[in-house]
């Protein structure tokens, strides 16, 4: 890329959204991961995220993800701006240092939110320091989207809990040292009768059924759950709360999503950028043409108004407010606008863009995930809609 595709990169931390503390995050972290997580995808993809995790903790970056000074967080709250801006920043440099980072935050979030403070203490200061890799296991063969199917089942037997059952799309799985599971404990129907629980990966009946392979690859499995006792001591919050708990630490890191597409999207911008005014065609450059002028100024605005959006919602969170529509706005326009603006960033390279192992080309790979996980498109709309119906009745 050239020096000047970089100049209107972190313009947007003048926005009044942002403090100065944020300012100083993203000058701190940019050239961090420009040295140290940069084309980080190597052969292994397990061994790639381990190293990840232990760098993003080893200095100080995952101490964002996690709550609480006693429990190695930065802060009692976690910071949606400073975790949607450390995003944005590691994806625009490497997708799977963001998936590393932004999974301790998931995958540990409940605890954060709904856990004691023996659980908390047992934890979180691992996951801060990078020493234990965090999973959330929600999403089922049968129950994506729809939370409520959940079959994935646990009866109490004296002081534990037994578990049968699968999960499935699990990011981590395979290597994580701990995963956060729902499970169907039938206190009322649907998702009233669910329950969150900490399970130990070398908890006796847990076993990694299946390694899922995807385009973009990352640490995901099936677990298979075979008479696996837990101690009721490991439930987060109260019995047939789990869909609180998982909602709650959605709610959290929807909107990191919509920040992470932020950071695909602006590395595709400038890579376009450079392109467009360095290939030579037909005695000028491919800058020259004015289609292409138009769809950089397309790409552009496209980034800007998804950025927008994003960080109006972070900054509405960090000020207590309920975002469950700005979020949903958020990830759905930051998602789809990534795709968009990548897809023309690999049509200017021509034949060159779909060359395996080229920038915009693992872009390609790697956005398409962002349109499904932690909420498909179409449930942003389902929900963005059904916010706007209850504001409408309410009035």
């Amino acid at each position: 890329m050239s020096e000047t595709s970089n100049l209107s990169r972190g313009q947007h931390l003048a926005w009044p959204f942002f403090e100065l503390r944020h300012q100083e995050l993203v000058a701190e972290l940019d050239p961090w991961a420009a040295r140290r997580v940069a084309h980080a995808h190597g052969g292994d993809t397990d061994a790639t995220c381990r190293g990840l995790v232990r760098a993003l903790g080893e200095d100080g970056w995952l101490r964002y993800a996690v709550a609480g000074l006693e429990h190695g967080g930065l802060t009692d709250t976690i910071d949606t701006r400073a975790v949607c801006l450390i995003r944005e920043t590691l994806a625009y440099h490497d997708g799977l240092a963001d998936f590393s980072f932004a999974m301790q935050g998931l995958g540990s979030g409940a605890i954060s939110l709904f856990g004691t403070g023996e659980q908390r203490a047992r934890y979180l200061p691992r996951v801060a320091a990078g020493q234990a890799i965090a999973a959330f296991a929600l999403s089922e063969p049968e129950a994506g989207s729809d939370v409520a199917a959940m079959a994935c089942a646990a009866t109490e037997d004296g002081s534990h809990y037994v578990l049968n059952g699968s999960k499935t799309w699990i990011s981590n799985g395979g290597i994580a040292d701990f995963y956060v599971v729902f499970v169907r404990t039938g206190e009322a129907p649907g998702a009233r009768g669910i329950t969150a629980l900490v399970v130990d990966a070398d908890t006796p009946g847990l076993e990694i059924a299946e390694r899922i392979d995807v385009i973009a690859p990352h640490p995901l499995a099936r677990l298979r759950f075979d008479g696996c006792r837990v101690p009721v001591s490991q439930r987060l919050g109260e019995p047939g709360q789990g869909f609180k708990v998982a909602m709650a630490t959605l709610d959290v890191f929807r909107t990191s999503v919509a920040a992470a597409a932020l950071g695909f999207a602006r590395r595709a911008l400038d890579e376009a950028l450079a392109r467009a005014t360095s290939r030579r065609m037909f005695g000028q450059t491919l800058a020259d043409f004015q289609l292409t002028q138009a769809k950089l100024a397309e790409m552009a605005t496209g980034v800007d108004a998804a950025a927008l959006l994003t960080y109006r919602a972070a900054w509405m969170r960090d000020g207590g407010a309920r975002i469950t529509k700005e979020a949903a706005m958020a990830k759905m326009t930051a998602t789809e606008t990534a795709q968009r603006v990548i897809d023309a960033a690999v049509q200017m390279f021509g034949g060159q863009g779909v060359v395996s192992g080229e920038t915009v080309e693992r872009l390609y790979r790697e956005i398409r995930a962002l349109r499904i996980y932690e909420g498909a498109t179409e449930v942003q709309q389902l929900i963005i809609a059904r916010e706007l119906l209850r504001a409408a009745g309410a009035a």
